[in-house]
């Protein structure tokens, strides 16, 4: 199947999917996209397994999508420049030592203890996996994925303070743990070669650098926004700056989306402040909102139709049903613990925990990252027990955030 066809599929799905919530199911709306092509994939594998020539085409679809190249390498970087576009500098300075704290620190210890936990586990089951390799698991499972959320908290009235602390500890923790990933998998490829130092200086070279190089490319696009007034021009800049900037993180081997991340937030306030007049800023964040909605609808669509092609063994629900409890008891061990650091400063409630541990869904980059793994690496497990991990936290975690961030104290 042709990129053309398969590209054109995908948003006719998502634009039909995306009308059958809005009119008729009315879930927020990346809940309802997964959910509605969940029920579909559900369908077509009932389907097929009675008429397998009826659901050759969505199965060749879905093999034909490499789906941890298209997030990681295309979408990913246009949904974080996205999101961070629409972040106040000022907010995200008031909770810095949050945002720093759970997008790094909490990453780390998310890594190192699902690692563990499944090093222990799995041979229960009669499954053996190196520990680098679960490893690899703690830190593919880590970074979480509220954009579903966001709307759901801003309608429970969830305090600002709390919703800068979401966005931005996902911003930067989508980054950071595909950098914790990427160094895991380079020592799983080539354990002899890396001493403690050696992925340390990788650690900090792809994040530093990948902060870098966004801040240069930020400001580069500022400058040039500044010398004129044309807002048609000033958009396709903002363009220039994610699809040059990205690419080139990739020759340089740093961190693409901690860039798009940081040029985001340059652009979306000194760019916005000093270099656009008003409705040069109405359009740049219309332009964004819109391609944000449009991906985002793709990734979740993509997600429910992975279902089609994933191995999901028995025993695999069982293991994936003791992940979601042991995820999100060591998401609140993650939280809880900077959290004492924090305190310091400023007040950590309980409930704020609570809101952070069930409110840090997991998404689409887990997923990709999964994909990415090697068969050798027990991509055959990770795959199907992500694919558990990130279905119920979307559909499960999305659904009822709104209600519990009601009912707890912050």
């Amino acid at each position: 199947m042709d990129l053309y066809t398969t590209f054109s599929v995908l948003i006719v799905l998502s634009a039909l999917f995306a009308y059958v919530n809005f009119r008729y199911i009315k879930l927020p709306a990346a809940i309802g996209l997964m959910f509605i092509a969940l029920v579909v994939s559900i369908l077509l594998v009932v389907v097929g397994s009675l008429f397998p020539h009826m659901t050759h085409f969505f199965t060749a679809l879905m093999e034909g999508i490499d789906f941890s190249e298209l997030l990681l390498e295309v979408m990913l970087s246009f949904m974080l420049f996205a999101g961070a576009i629409h972040i106040k500098l000022d907010e995200l300075k008031e909770q810095r030592l949050p945002v720093i704290l759970f997008s790094t620190f909490s990453v780390v210890i998310s890594t190192f203890l699902v690692g563990g936990i499944f090093f222990l586990l799995l041979p229960l089951f009669g499954i053996e996996a190196a520990f680098i390799h679960c490893l690899l698991f703690g830190a593919l499972i880590s970074p979480t994925d509220p954009i579903a959320v966001l709307g759901i908290l801003k309608e429970a009235r969830v305090p600002r303070s709390l919703e800068m602390k979401i966005a931005g500890e996902s911003l930067f923790n989508d980054g950071v743990a595909v950098v914790v990933f990427l160094t895991v998998l380079q020592v799983a490829v080539d354990p002899e070669s890396f001493g403690p130092a050696d992925i340390g200086l990788l650690f900090v070279r792809e994040a530093l650098g990948g902060i870098a190089l966004g801040l240069a490319f930020g400001y580069a696009g500022f400058v040039l926004m500044r010398s004129i007034d044309n807002y048609k021009v000033e958009v396709m800049l903002s363009l220039a700056v994610v699809m040059g900037g990205y690419s080139l993180a990739h020759t340089l081997h740093v961190s693409g989306p901690l860039a798009m991340v940081a040029a985001g937030i340059l652009i979306g306030n000194q760019g916005k402040r000093y270099a656009m007049s008003d409705t040069t800023a109405e359009y740049v964040d219309k332009f964004w909102e819109l391609v944000d909605e449009i991906l985002n609808a793709m990734l979740f669509v993509l997600i429910g139709l992975e279902l089609l092609i994933i191995d999901l063994r028995p025993e695999y629900y069982v293991i994936g049903a003791l992940a979601i409890v042991f995820i999100l008891t060591v998401r609140y061990i993650s939280i809880w613990v900077p959290a004492q650091l924090i305190r310091f400063k400023e007040r950590i409630s309980r409930g704020t925990i609570t809101l952070l541990t069930w409110g840090g869904l997991r998404g689409g980059i887990s997923v990709a990252l999964a994909l990415s793994l090697r068969p050798d690496m027990g991509k055959e497990l990770w795959v199907p027990l992500t694919y558990i991990v990130v279905a119920f936290s979307i559909l499960v975690q999305g659904l009822t955030i709104g209600r519990l961030a009601k009912k707890v104290v912050v």
